[in-house]
């Protein structure tokens, strides 16, 4: 029983005198206006980081994801052709392909891949 006692006492005094501890080291000297505005190499930003984006390379980039994952789903199939059936396998990989080339052509069809 006293084991326990101790045991308790130990771990809740742990915590708390490492916390107290973080708190005095972590106290903030003065708020100066240069030390709490962002770095950009020793000069104030010349704008804003909020600055806007081409939703067109946005596009872009979310197709490059999916199909660059795709291939990465793709390349194990390869090696899993060994234990399935010739017929399943062809059939699995002609459907995921051909749903990957109508997207393309979709996104093709409606003008998402043109840069301007």
């Amino acid at each position: 029983m006293l084991l326990m006692i101790t045991t308790a006492m130990v771990t809740m005094i742990i915590p708390i005198l490492l916390m107290t501890i973080c708190a005095m080291i972590s106290k903030k000297s003065i708020k100066d206006r240069e030390k709490m505005s962002p770095f950009e190499c020793g000069f104030d930003p010349m704008s804003s980081a909020r600055t806007p984006f081409s939703i067109q390379f946005f596009l872009i980039a979310v197709l490059f994801l999916i199909f660059d994952v795709e291939i990465a789903i793709l390349l194990p199939v390869i090696i899993t052709m060994k234990w399935s059936m010739n017929t399943m396998w062809i059939m699995t990989i002609s459907s995921f392909l051909l749903v990957l080339i109508l997207g393309l052509l979709h996104e093709w069809k409606n003008g998402m891949l043109e840069w301007m």
